[in-house]
C-alpha cells in the first residue's frame, strides 16, 4: 500500500468529519426554526483494494445529506392543524354572535316585556293619551331593538365575508409560493440529491396552508408535490397554482361562497367538501350558526308582530274603528336555486298561522314525475313532506305555485322568517289608534235570580263592521251533563242554541269570548251591546296585556322564548369551545410527536459535535502520520 493511499484515506476521513461538523452546526443553527427537520450526513465505506496481502480499505465516502422526515406524522400534523383552525375560527365567531343575544335590560326579551307591560296602564286608564304614548314609545323601542339585532347579524355576515377575502388572499399567496418551491425542487432533484432545506420550506408552506384549508398531497416522481382541496380539486400541481376567490353565494347573494377560478369564470366549491381550516370554519358558521340565529330572531319578531296585530284587530280605537296593525315585520322570501329555474316561475309563500311557524328555512323541489306536486324539506331538522300540492299549508306557511308552474326538478329556498327582524317597524302612528276597547259590552239582566256575574269580554275575530246587539238567555242545567248549562243567543232576530261549561269561557258564535263567574238559573239574561264609548272601555287592552304571559311562541311565553334562543346559541358556543380545546390538544400532541422524531435535540447535537470534532482531529492525525512516513521515505531515498 502506497503512502498516497494513506493520504487519500486521511483526506476522505477529514472530508467526512468536516461534512458531519457542518451538518451538525446547521442543525444547531436551525433548532428554533419552525418546521426544520434534522439533517444527517450519510456515509459509506469506500470499496477496498485487493493486493497480494489481502484487501485494504480506501477510507470513507460521503453519499448525501438526508433529513429526518416522517410522511405520516407530517400529514397527521397538517390534518390536525386544519381541524384545530376550523374549530377555533367557529368558536371565535360564535362568541361574537353570542353578543347579539344580550341578557338583562338590553335584551329583546326585556324590550318585549316592557312593551306588553305598558298595556296594563292603558287597561287601567283607556282614555289617558299619555299612557297610550308610553305604549307607542315602548313599541318603537322594541322595533328598534329587533332592527339593531338584525343589523348586528348582518355585520357579522359582512365580517365573515371580509375574513374570507383576507384568508383567500393569503391562500393564493401560499399556493403561488408552493408552486415556485415545487419548481426549485424539481430543478435540484435532477442532480440526484434531495434539496433538504427546500423540502422543509415546502412542508412549512403546506402546514400554513392547512390553517386555512384541509389539503391532501401526492408526491410526483420529479420531486414536486401536488396539493388538492375540496375532495380532489387541485390547487397546486407542479409549478402551477390555481386561484381562489370569494363570490356571492348563488342562492342567497347576501352570503359568501368560496370559488376556484377557471379562466375568468369562478366555479363555486360546495361547502360540504371543505372539511377543515379557517375557511371551512367561516363557511360553516355562516351557513349553520348565523342562519340559525337569523331565523331565531326573525321567528321571535314575526310571532310577536303577528300576535299583537291580531289582538289589536279585535278591538276598537278611540275613533270607534277596528284596530289597525301595530307592527310590520319583514316579508317571507323565495330564493331560486341556480340552475334552469326561470326567474318568473317562483312559488308564492304566505304566513297564515304564525303560531305554527318554525325558525327554519325550507327547500322546495318540484316533483319531476307528478305535475303540480313538489317536495318540501325543513332544513333545520330535515323533516320532509312529499307529494305536496299547491295551496297546502306547512308549519303555518301556505305555498302556492304560479301559473305556469316551475319545471320538474327546479328548486327553491323558502325563508319565511329570515328577514322578519330586519324589516321590523312600528306602523301605528297615533296614540288614539291603539285599540284598547272591546267591540261590545256585556250587562246582566236586572231581574236575574242566579249568581252569574260578568268579568271580562274579548273578541276572537277582527272587527270589520259595527257589532250587532246579542241577547243570551240561559235555559238551565243540561240533564246528564254536570256543570253544563244550556242557553240561547239571539242576534238580528235569529236565535240559536248552545251549551256552556261553567268555569270555562262562554264563546258566542265563534266571535266573542266571555269570562263569567257564578251560576245562572233558567231565565237569567246577559245582554251584549256595541261599545258606544271606546274611551271608557278597556276590554281589548286587558287582552293585550295578558300577551306577556300567553304561550303563543311555540308553547312559550315571550320571556321563555328569548331564554330558549339564548340557550340555543349558548349550547353552540359551549360545544364549539369544547371542540376547539380538544382539537388544539390533538394538534399539540401531533406537533410534539413530529418534532420528537424529526426535530433537533440540542443535547444530542452537542454530543455529536464533540464526537465529530474528535473524528476530525483523528483524521488530521492520519495525515500527519502519512506526511511523516512520506518524509522518512524521501530521506531514505536520498541516502
Amino acid at each position: 500500500m502506497s503512502v498516497s493511499a494513506l493520504v487519500s484515506v486521511g483526506v476522505q476521513a477529514m472530508q467526512a468529519s468536516y461534512a458531519s461538523l457542518q451538518t451538525t452546526s446547521h442543525n444547531i443553527a436551525n433548532a428554533s426554526v419552525d418546521g426544520y427537520s434534522r439533517q444527517t450526513v450519510n456515509l459509506e465505506t469506500a470499496r477496498s483494494k485487493y493486493t497480494g496481502a489481502g484487501f485494504f480499505g480506501l477510507g470513507v465516502s460521503v453519499t448525501t445529506t438526508s433529513r429526518a422526515h416522517d410522511e405520516f406524522l407530517t400529514r397527521e400534523t397538517a390534518t390536525a392543524a386544519a381541524q384545530a383552525s376550523m374549530d377555533a375560527t367557529r368558536a371565535e365567531q360564535l362568541t361574537r354572535l353570542e353578543a347579539a343575544f344580550p341578557l338583562g335590560e338590553s335584551g329583546l326579551g326585556h324590550s318585549t316585556t316592557q312593551f306588553l307591560t305598558a298595556m296594563i296602564d292603558v287597561a287601567a286608564r283607556p282614555q289617558d293619551l299619555s299612557a297610550r304614548e308610553v305604549v307607542l314609545a315602548r313599541g318603537r323601542e322594541l322595533a328598534m331593538a329587533f332592527s339593531s339585532a338584525a343589523s348586528q347579524l348582518d355585520a357579522l355576515q359582512r365580517g365573515v365575508t371580509q375574513d374570507l377575502q383576507a384568508s383567500v388572499g393569503t391562500v393564493n399567496e401560499l399556493a403561488r409560493k408552493l408552486a415556485e418551491t415545487n419548481g426549485q425542487i424539481a430543478s435540484a432533484w435532477s442532480a440526484g440529491h434531495a434539496p433538504n432545506d427546500l423540502l422543509d420550506e415546502r412542508d412549512r408552506l403546506v402546514r400554513r396552508l392547512s390553517d386555512f384549508l384541509q389539503v391532501s398531497t401526492i408526491a410526483a416522481p420529479d420531486g414536486t408535490l401536488g396539493v388538492f382541496i375540496a375532495g380532489g380539486q387541485k390547487i397546486v400541481l407542479g409549478d402551477e397554482a390555481e386561484t381562489l376567490a370569494v363570490v356571492p353565494e348563488p342562492t342567497d347573494t347576501s352570503r359568501s361562497a368560496l370559488a376556484i377560478m377557471e379562466g375568468r369564470e369562478p366555479r363555486v366549491l360546495p361547502p360540504s367538501l371543505l372539511s377543515g381550516g379557517s375557511l371551512a370554519g367561516l363557511l360553516s358558521f355562516q351557513s349553520q350558526d348565523l342562519t340559525r340565529a337569523t331565523n331565531l330572531i326573525g321567528h321571535y319578531a314575526r310571532s310577536i308582530a303577528d300576535r299583537v296585530n291580531d289582538q289589536q284587530s279585535k278591538g276598537l280605537d278611540l275613533f270607534g274603528r277596528g284596530g289597525q296593525a301595530v307592527f310590520r315585520a319583514g316579508e317571507p322570501r323565495v330564493l331560486p336555486v341556480p340552475g334552469r329555474n326561470p326567474a318568473t316561475a317562483e312559488p308564492v309563500i304566505t304566513v297564515v298561522d304564525s303560531g305554527a311557524l318554525q325558525a327554519s328555512d325550507y327547500e322546495l323541489k318540484v316533483d319531476p314525475t307528478t305535475p303540480g306536486a313538489y317536495t318540501v324539506t325543513r332544513l333545520q331538522d330535515g323533516r320532509r313532506w312529499d307529494q305536496v300540492t299547491g295551496g297546502s299549508v306547512i308549519d303555518g306557511l301556505r305555498i302556492d305555485l304560479p301559473s305556469p308552474a316551475p319545471s320538474g326538478g327546479d328548486r327553491f329556498i323558502l325563508q319565511p322568517v329570515a328577514r322578519a327582524a330586519a324589516g321590523m317597524a312600528m306602523t301605528l302612528a297615533r296614540p288614539e289608534e291603539l285599540a284598547a276597547a272591546a267591540p261590545v259590552v256585556a250587562a246582566t239582566g236586572a231581574s236575574n235570580r242566579g249568581t252569574l256575574t260578568f268579568n271580562s269580554l274579548s273578541s276572537l275575530v277582527p272587527v270589520t263592521a259595527t257589532p250587532q246587539g246579542i241577547t243570551i238567555s240561559f235555559t238551565g242545567p243540561v240533564p246528564g251533563a254536570p256543570g253544563t248549562i244550556g242557553y240561547t243567543w239571539t242576534e238580528a232576530g235569529v236565535t240559536q242554541s248552545d251549551t256552556w261549561v261553567t268555569g270555562q269561557p262562554l264563546v258566542v258564535g265563534g266571535r266573542l269570548s266571555l269570562d263569567l263567574r257564578g251560576v245562572p238559573v233558567a231565565g237569567d239574561v246577559l245582554t251584549l251591546s256595541p261599545t258606544l264609548n271606546p274611551a271608557a272601555n278597556n276590554g281589548n287592552a286587558m287582552a293585550l296585556s295578558t300577551l306577556r304571559d300567553e304561550r303563543f311562541i311555540l308553547g312559550n311565553t315571550v320571556t321563555e322564548a328569548y331564554a330558549g334562543m339564548i340557550g340555543d346559541i349558548g349550547v353552540r358556543v359551549q360545544g364549539a369551545q369544547t371542540a376547539s380545546r380538544i382539537s388544539a390538544g390533538v394538534l399539540a400532541s401531533a406537533e410534539q410527536r413530529r418534532s420528537g422524531k424529526v426535530g433537533v435535540n440540542l443535547d444530542e447535537e452537542a454530543a455529536h459535535l464533540i464526537h465529530q470534532q474528535q473524528q476530525y482531529q483523528a483524521a488530521a492525525r492520519v495525515l500527519q502520520v502519512a506526511q511523516s512516513v512520506f518524509d522518512t521515505l524521501l530521506d531514505v531515498a536520498a541516502r
